[in-house]
């Protein structure tokens, strides 16, 4: 029988890495476009306070980006240590996206940062803008092929399960690339980053010019974030209703948690505001709606039902008894690979082949499942509903707040206004941690709302994990945390180091002693350039 207590230790100890390593990730992303607007910014009128800015968040971007590759990496060997099934089932079209991820935007951002840094007194203007523009090409072509890995783990389209091999594998690699659910993911996590950046550079700025300090500078960053992070801001909402669309397409289960939503409600259904959970599994005991918002945000109609959690679970149902087919078929073929009836069988059922294997959390032999048993894994299929319910109500609330946030301080910027008003300052520093607790908050509502799927439909999360012992899991989750809790504290007492210090004409000259400076150094990407650097 499954251990259910290594699963659960095997997710908290893939959680916590993926947590600590989007700390890093959006604001790598928003970082990077900001500073390529300055540099460009610079390159075209000239002024040098466009190039100390640059040089300034250039600097913390560096720092930022460090971690965030540091963090990354532990993540991709969790694939091997802690869900080798995973890897084997799914590898062939999993590993894909990341392969290509690591050859061609990893290298490519890694190898132009170094030019990024060490290049500005050995390019010229535009030769280093443009490196500029491709460090942070670079680390969106990595968030591309990092999400349309995750958004196939979504929507697990252009591949096929293969009895002779017992894995998935591609069909149509166009249709992975292409995947709707990817490039929704996409679209909304890389602006989310944006926002994240615009956010880091306005609050730091704004703590700049309440301090007094570095007053042209700042001003000038502030208007560069406010203007970016308000169509940032607008395509967050946007684009979210886009992956809102989408999810209901292909993971209407989630839909349903995230609302709250026991039954199907007449169409065009109503969002939930607020709600108050029952004390019994049904409909909220107290919730306030507004009619028709859900049904056009998530079918873009008003005649089309969404399913509640109660009709999904019965259709499961159907797809277990369908998967208990599937199984029995393909234990036919391992027998007998000859068996063209078992395959025929099986290729018709094969779709549900993972809703059958839902089954092995309770027996061995799925094939002989008792009705009990198959309504306890349809049961399954449904994640707890308030976490998805409430993280959701918190990104969508921080959302709507940064559209109104930037709006003000776009008009402020218009009318010369920066630092008029020393409240509102302290508002727009008080802003700096919204960012991540949004992004935090969408990225439980992505990966909780899938469970019990590690592969939506495909493969169950216990079927997916390594066959780990208790105290391995609890010593390296134990283990993990603590380092990243070290070097989260180490790279915020750097950055802090460095904005007190502030812009300097030259990179890393905020340093005040020689080991200062090497710790800068040993916190950036190693290259062949900081070895010149620290001699």
């Amino acid at each position: 029988m499954i251990d259910m207590t290594v699963v659960e230790l095997s997710r908290w100890q893939f959680a916590a890495t993926a947590m600590y390593h989007f700390l890093f990730v959006p604001l790598t992303l928003g970082l990077s476009f900001m500073m390529a607007i300055m540099e460009s910014t610079y390159v075209m009128t000239g002024r040098e306070i466009w190039r100390k800015a640059t040089l300034f968040w250039g600097t913390l971007f560096g720092v930022n980006f460090a971690m965030g590759v540091a963090t990354g990496i532990v993540m991709e060997f969790q694939f091997g240590m802690n869900w080798s099934y995973y890897s084997h089932y799914v590898g062939d079209v999993f590993g894909a996206p990341l392969a290509i991820e690591g050859l061609m935007a990893f290298f490519l951002e890694a190898t132009f940062i170094g030019l990024f840094f060490f290049g500005w007194d050995r390019l010229s203007k535009v030769g280093h803008l443009t490196v500029t523009w491709l460090t942070a090409l670079g680390a969106n072509f990595s968030a591309l092929w990092i999400l349309i890995a995750n958004g196939w783990m979504q929507n697990p389209v252009g591949a096929k399960f293969n009895p002779d091999t017992m894995r998935m594998e591609v069909t149509d690699f166009i249709a992975v690339i292409f995947n709707q659910v990817a490039q929704a993911k996409f679209v909304h996590t890389v602006s989310a980053g944006y926002v994240c950046g615009a956010v880091f550079i306005f609050a730091i700025s704004a703590l700049f010019l309440l301090q007094g300090k570095h007053i042209e500078l700042a001003k000038r960053s502030m208007v560069v974030a406010a203007s970016f992070g308000l169509a940032s801001a607008l395509s967050v909402v946007v684009l979210g209703d886009e992956s809102g669309y989408v999810a209901t397409e292909h993971q209407q289960m989630k839909i349903a948690a995230m609302e709250a939503m026991y039954h199907t409600e007449p169409a065009p259904a109503a969002l939930t505001l607020f709600a108050i959970p029952s004390d019994l599994p049904g409909e909220p005991a107290f919730q306030v709606q507004l009619p028709w918002v859900l049904g056009l945000i998530t079918t873009r109609s008003i005649d089309r039902d969404l399913p509640g959690i109660t009709e999904l679970t019965e259709h499961a149902a159907i797809r277990v008894q369908s998967g208990i087919v599937a199984y029995k078929a393909l234990q036919e073929i391992r027998a007998d690979g000859t068996n063209t009836a078992a395959r025929a069988t099986f290729d018709e059922h094969w779709a549900d082949l993972g809703y059958g294997l839902l089954l092995k959390k309770y027996r061995e032999d799925v094939e002989n499942a008792t009705g009990e048993e198959i309504t306890m894994a349809a049961l399954d299929t449904v994640p707890d509903v308030w976490p998805l319910f409430w993280s959701f109500r918190v990104m969508v609330a921080i959302g709507f707040f940064f559209i109104a946030f930037f709006g003000v301080w776009f008009y402020r910027a218009s009318r010369g206004w920066l630092d008029t008003s020393r409240p509102m300052l302290w508002i727009a520093f008080a802003t700096l941690p919204l960012p991540w607790l949004a992004i935090e908050a969408g990225w439980l509502i992505a990966e909780y709302g899938r469970q019990p799927w590690a592969v939506e439909g495909v493969l169950p999360t216990f079927y997916a994990a390594s066959g780990l012992h208790f105290w391995d899991l609890v010593i390296s989750l134990t283990f993990y945390v603590a380092l990243y809790t070290v070097l989260l504290v180490i790279m915020v007492m750097l950055m802090l180091k460095i904005i007190k210090a502030g812009p300097q004409d030259k990179l890393f000259a905020a340093a005040d002693e020689g080991e200062d400076a090497d710790f800068v150094v040993a916190a950036l990407p190693a290259t062949p350039a900081n070895k010149e650097l620290g001699s």
